[in-house]
């Protein structure tokens, strides 16, 4: 059993409203997991200027790439390239 608090009234906190924020909500943490247990994000040095922002904005189109090329387990598909660069070229369509 899963239980939430929000401030949403009873009006507009129906079954499936909650359980659309909830959804969204984990998809944007999963995210973040991505870019931290993969990625590496929180133990980069890069902290000044525009570098971290651009950074994060790599990352969300590598993830964004390979999730619309249909790889789903990030990771895998980054050693998978990782060992075979030329396919990620051609996977680029370069």
């Amino acid at each position: 059993m899963v239980y939430g608090v929000t401030s949403l009234s009873p009006e507009k906190a129906s079954p499936a409203r909650l359980l659309s924020l909830v959804r969204r909500h984990w998809g944007i943490e999963a995210n973040h997991w991505i870019r931290d247990a993969v990625f590496g994000e929180d133990k980069s040095a890069t902290r000044k200027g525009s570098a971290p922002v651009f950074m994060t904005l790599l990352r969300n189109l590598a993830i964004a790439l390979l999730r619309l090329s249909g790889r789903n387990h990030i990771a895998e598909s980054l050693r998978f390239f990782s060992w075979k660069p030329s396919q990620a070229v051609s996977f680029l369509g370069f």
